[in-house]
This record gives structure tokens, sequence and C-alpha cells, in this order.
């Protein structure tokens, strides 16, 4: 009787001991599939950000080649355009700064300081244009005497510099005038020429700036021509 109570609360030990072994399998196996679906989790998770990194690098690589054809869309007419202006308006700051030491009106020295602050800008942004063209900036033949008065319209001549240079008070604003109005409405012809036939949008916007503001300069010139 007794070696069977034995026999019994052994094989129930054995029991409770497989049961609780059971346990501890499945519980091995839930933590390992669980940990197995996290690093999927996590390697989908990489996989699905890659191609996003990835589009945006395409999407800069884009965008700088844009900004890149942007810059060399010109033609030859923005390359004319810009070298004759610079020379054009290298001529008008030129006359402008005459005004400061000789003309006696004080509107006349207002409007001169006006011409040589706006194209001055002109002339370096139009510099900036053709540096990045790989075209040559034109040199600075201002105040060197040479004639220019065919290459372009409304352009002095030596001589018509030289008797400008001479003149001082009343007579030096009424040549000032007369001949910054003949330059500015050969500006205007060339700003025409160019929001016709240039591509560079820069260029064009600049050309169309020139045109309306030298105009009204023209206008405002005659007007103080008429006064005197």
């Amino acid at each position: 009787m007794t070696a069977h109570r034995t026999f019994v609360r052994r094989a129930a030990f054995a029991a409770t001991a497989g049961a609780a072994a059971l346990v501890l399998a499945a519980c091995g196996s839930d933590k390992s599939a669980g940990g197995h679906d996290m690093g999927a989790k996590e390697s989908g998770s990489a996989a699905a950000a890659s191609p996003k990194a990835d589009d945006h690098g395409k999407a800069e690589g884009r965008n700088s080649a844009d900004a890149h054809n942007s810059a060399d869309a010109h033609n030859s007419a923005d390359v004319s355009f810009s070298k004759e202006m610079i020379q054009h308006h290298r001529q008008a700051v030129e006359m402008a700064g005459l005004a400061e030491g000789r003309a006696a009106s004080k509107d006349v020295k207002s409007l001169a300081a006006r011409i040589e602050g706006a194209q001055d800008s002109e002339i370096e942004n139009m510099s900036g244009w053709l540096t990045a063209w790989g075209e040559e900036v034109p040199a600075d033949m201002s105040g060197m005497g040479h004639d220019m008065s065919s290459s372009m319209p409304g352009m002095m001549s030596a001589g018509d510099m030289e008797a400008l240079k001479k003149a001082s008070g009343g007579d030096f604003d009424k040549k000032f005038l007369v001949m910054m109005v003949k330059h500015h409405e050969g500006a205007v012809t060339m700003g025409r020429t160019e929001k016709s036939d240039g591509k560079y949008g820069p260029a064009t916007r600049l050309a169309a700036d020139v045109v309306t503001a030298q105009t009204a300069e023209i206008e405002q010139m005659n007007k103080m021509l008429g006064k005197s």
C-alpha cells in the first residue's frame, strides 16, 4: 500500500514537471517569434525609408540640374546685348561723373547721381553673366578718348566728350541734358532689341527695366531743357 502511494506521487510529480517544461518551451518560442517579428518590422521600416531617401537625392539632383540649365539658357543676342550695354553704360557713368564738379543745377546733379548709381549696378550684373557664360568682359575704355560713336546707338564721340568736360555751369547743364537724351534713346533701342531677340530671363528683364527707366528720364530731361 505504501509502495503504491509512493509510485502515484512520483508519477504526479513527473507529470507536473513535464507540463512546466512544455510551458517554458512555449514561452521561449513566443519570445523568439516576437523578436523575429520586431527585426522584420525594423528591416521593413529601413527598406521603406531607403527609397524615400533615394527619391530625395534624385530630387536634389534634378533641382541642381534645372538651375544649371537655366543659367546656361542664353543666346548670342544676350551676349551681344551684355557686351555692348556694358560699354554704353560706362560712357553714361563717365558723363554723369562730370556733373558734380561742373553742373550748376541741383536737378542735373541729382539726375546724374541717379544715373551713375543705377548703371554701375547693371554693369556689375552684366559682367557677372558674361563671366558665367565663359565670355570675355569688355575692357573699360572710358576716359581714354576712344571714339565709339559708330559702334552703338546714342554713343558720344570723342569730340562730344571733350566738349562736355570743358563746359561748366549752365553751359554744362544744357550740353549734359542734350547728350544724355541722345544717349538714353540709344539705350532704349538696344533694350528693345534684347527684349525681342534675347533668351536669358535676367537679361531680358534688365532690358525691360532699361527701356522703362530711361524712357522716363528722357521725358524728365526734355522738360528740364524746356525750362532752360
